[in-house]
């Protein structure tokens, strides 16, 4: 993984957690956010596991860094396999065609900035 990438993972981290931090504490609407994300993603019929696969599938479709790292991580933290975590995105791949692999790029190195040595 290049370094570059390894920075930016680290600075999508740092700025989500700035970002969360000043708005939890500001805005009733984040708030909000934040709650429905939290209700989103609880098992139902279908489990955390599942919606953080749909998660990472629509992350590449977007092209949403930030949604990628987020997502990857929830899902390797949920004992999710990274065989898994490529299949999902195969799928984000298959559904925006072309412009699905240069997100899928940003994924890979996710997966590898957090896999266990």
């Amino acid at each position: 993984m290049e370094n570059l990438d390894k920075t930016k993972i680290e600075q999508i981290v740092k700025t989500r957690k700035q970002a969360n931090s000043y708005y939890l504490k500001k805005s009733k609407v984040f708030q909000s956010f934040v709650e429905m994300e939290q209700n989103t993603y609880k098992d139902g019929e279908l489990s955390k596991k599942q919606k953080e696969l749909i998660a990472i599938g629509i992350s590449v479709v977007i092209n949403c860094e930030s949604c990628m790292e987020w997502h990857i991580k929830q899902a390797l933290d949920d004992k999710t396999s990274v065989e898994e975590i490529i299949e999902a995105i195969e799928v984000g791949i298959e559904m925006s065609g072309g412009p699905g692999t240069t997100s899928a790029r940003f994924a890979m190195n996710v997966i590898e900035y957090y896999r266990p040595v």
